[in-house]
């Protein structure tokens, strides 16, 4: 699968698309731009992949489980593939994970599931509980994928411990439609103890301008 590297130091970043989006989708959006000075400086790597959403979460004449087994293969090549490449290119060991809208998603469902992988997600207006796309569906294959299910039942302590150092960024608009799905989530959080920061913005706020904005914010941690 294909993917573009931009900067040439400091801490990696795994950038997730939106809903069935390209790995060149942060180009064009003029999010580079807008972490321009983080890359020229060599604070952050990004590393920007591509999405499988339309053979998986969204190929909605598939059944849920068939589509969580699609995107199970998704994750493999996050994890085999792409990480140790990163890790090949850069000794950093710092790692962020982040997108906006299913990009959120993406980003918050990899850094759960590999804590000690991660030390900062930032989803920008996502949902959390993939329950969202399979019509409140789920089994043994869309469970190991749905942060909202899995961090509830997660009860090994070095994991938690892991989830817990993590520092987890959720931004989304007031008037976004997905605020409840991610209000809901940090509770769900909190509930183990896994602090988070909600950050609530004006408005809708669901779009580039305001993830550009958004990335600028939070890219160096909560504020």
């Amino acid at each position: 699968m294909d993917l573009l590297v931009f900067g040439h130091a400091g801490a990696r970043v795994l950038v997730f698309p939106s809903s069935m989006g390209k790995f060149f989708e942060w180009e064009d959006r003029e999010m580079t731009s807008a972490l321009s000075e983080h890359l020229e400086r060599g604070w952050i790597q990004m590393y920007c992949v591509d999405s499988v959403d339309a053979d998986s979460w969204y190929a909605k004449w598939k059944h849920p489980g068939d589509r969580a087994r699609y995107h199970a293969r998704y994750d493999g090549y996050l994890r085999e593939e792409v990480i140790p490449f990163t890790e090949s290119r850069n000794g950093n060991p710092f790692l962020i994970t982040t997108g906006a809208s299913f990009g959120a998603y993406q980003a918050m469902s990899f850094a759960l599931r590999y804590p000690a992988l991660v030390g900062r997600v930032i989803g920008m207006s996502g949902i959390y509980d993939i329950r969202e796309v399979t019509d409140g569906y789920t089994d043994e294959h869309v469970y190991p994928f749905n942060p909202a299910e899995f961090v509830v039942h997660e009860h090994e302590w070095n994991r938690l411990e892991a989830m817990r150092r993590m520092d987890i960024i959720m931004a989304i608009g007031h008037e976004d439609a997905m605020r409840g799905n991610s209000e809901y989530f940090s509770g769900r959080l909190w509930s183990k103890g896994i602090g988070n920061a909600l950050r609530i913005w004006d408005g809708w706020s669901h779009d580039w301008p305001y993830w550009q904005r958004m990335i600028r914010t939070y890219i160096g941690g909560s504020d």
